[in-house]
């Protein structure tokens, strides 16, 4: 695997988190272990470990090793959901700004151990914990395990804390063991990293596998066994690396759950294709006139669907521009020459704007970097996969109606179930905004995970992959609460299993 990196020609983001208020022991590590052919079969919840600062988890925490890092420090929390890292200092809220409801619930009352650290890495952008090193993961073991393991990459370009609150806190309440990674390089200024276009990409799933193959043999030394399930799961660009990981590493996972995964295939589409449309379209759009008509259609041409008119303006401030340079840089620099991730809000016309990026008629040399980081839609473990119709950053069209696709015609939609969640966007802080527009995907996450587990313990399949309507009359607190995916709307996903 490749898992080193060169650094960025500059750091320039935020500063370290708040410094963690317990003490911790730090450790270096060598050992990797053997990536296993076939998960094991599940097992019943382990016994109960005495719980608080006396209980067995705070008796010997240097015997609780990370392999393969070359630095970790292990604190005995007496909380391991932000109800408590936020105080103590072992989460950064900066990481997961912006990614979930206002009202989510936060669990509490799980104590046991957390680990952060870092695998060997030269790129410096991760400023967590005071380290400026990336590669930094976050591990935690609480007191009363369940027996299975869930990890996960980060959404955007975010550090390891990211799903802190849409993710961890609820697997650590159902009594998962929980690892998260950076991916090796944080920030907007990622494309930095690496040697080759692509690299940067590409090294967010070594980074997930290694971390896997790490935290499965830690989760075995702490509690001396190894987990019975080990499940992966992300939203965004962690989604992907689901996707990436159960294609190319089955022998390490049971199963995943992937929350809007973003699609890269050399092929097409991806946001390459359909981004550039919005930055021409939009200001014509928004402008009025005679051409708004037209660049309205265009847009949804695009694939962003009729009725996200209200949400195009916030995105075109906000994501469409800056995703489009960020993400063309790291595969196709030359597009722009010397200058670095284009002109923001370029106009059509003004020389290397990515409002006239045409991915179709770039050299084959940046369809080379695309393939670095392709799905293929082979599949060899259970995967559910869920998607906001109204997703105007990834629009569900472009990426996961056609991901789905790719499962069936690799024959692999056997192992598949997709679930096109009506008035999903996003990111779900969004529902805040637009609370009668709008749902949240957070309840239809932990609704997929709990089917996985079903598929996968019981064998109880899920339902047949189908559109999930918006329920009438249904106010805030009663869509942050519930999701059922075997209710149905008018349509069928198009070109689904």
């Amino acid at each position: 695997m490749r898992l080193t990196s060169r650094p960025p020609a500059r750091s320039w983001l935020r500063g370290g988190s708040a410094g963690l208020a317990l003490a911790a022991l730090t450790c270096t590590l060598t050992a990797s272990p053997a990536e296993p052919a076939e998960p094991a079969e599940p097992a019943p919840p382990a016994a109960a470990a005495p719980a608080g600062p006396g209980g067995i988890h705070c008796m010997h925490p240097t015997r609780v090793r990370v392999p393969g890092a070359e630095h970790q420090r292990v604190a005995c929390l007496d909380e391991l959901t932000t109800a408590g890292t936020v105080a103590s200092g072992h989460t950064d809220p900066a990481d997961w700004a912006g990614l979930t409801p206002r009202d989510l619930a936060v669990p509490s009352g799980i104590p046991g151990l957390q680990i952060d650290g870092y695998f060997p890495d030269t790129s410096t952008t991760n400023t967590n914990n005071g380290w400026n090193h990336d590669a930094q993961f976050v591990i935690r073991l609480p007191d009363r395990w369940n027996g299975g393991l869930v990890v996960a990459g980060t959404p955007g370009n975010r550090e390891q804390y990211a799903n802190d609150r849409a993710i961890a806190d609820w697997v650590l309440s159902r009594g998962y063991a929980y690892a998260a990674t950076d991916k090796g390089n944080t920030g907007l200024a990622f494309y930095r990293d690496g040697k080759e276009p692509g690299d940067a990409i590409a090294e967010w799933n070594d980074r997930l596998t290694q971390l896997t193959r790490a935290a499965r043999a830690t989760v075995a030394r702490h509690y001396r066994r190894p987990p019975s399930r080990t499940l992966a799961t992300g939203m965004s660009n962690g989604g992907y690396l689901v996707r990436w990981q159960l294609e190319n590493h089955p022998g390490l996972y049971d199963g995943g759950v992937d929350w809007e995964g973003t699609l890269w295939r050399s092929d097409g589409p991806t946001l390459l294709d359909f981004l550039p449309q919005a930055l021409r379209n939009h200001p014509v759009f928004a402008t009025g006139g005679e051409g708004a008509d037209a660049a309205r259609r265009a847009l949804h041409t695009a694939g962003f669907p009729a009725g996200s008119e209200f949400l195009w303006p916030y995105h075109h401030r906000v994501y469409w521009d800056l995703t489009q340079r960020i993400y063309r840089e790291e595969l196709d620099p030359g597009f722009d020459g010397p200058a670095e991730a284009g002109t923001p809000f370029c106009a059509p016309g003004t020389p290397a704007c990515d409002a006239d990026y045409d991915y179709a008629a770039r050299p084959r040399e940046v369809r080379k970097a695309m393939e670095k980081i392709a799905l293929t839609g082979r599949i060899g473990k259970p995967l559910i996969t869920l998607h906001g119709t109204l997703d105007v950053l990834l629009p569900i069209t472009q990426d996961s109606d056609v991901y789905a696709r790719m499962v069936r015609q690799a024959g692999r939609d056997r192992l598949h179930r997709y679930y096109r969640i009506e008035g999903g966007t996003h990111t779900d802080a969004l529902v805040d905004t637009h609370p009668h527009r709008l749902r949240p995907l957070t309840p239809c996450h932990r609704t997929a995970f709990t089917a996985l587990e079903n598929w996968l313990m019981h064998g109880h399949r899920p339902p047949a992959s189908h559109t999930v309507p918006m329920p009438g009359q249904a106010d805030a607190a009663t869509l942050l609460n519930a999701c059922p995916l075997d209710a149905r709307g008018d349509a069928a996903p198009p070109s689904t299993p």
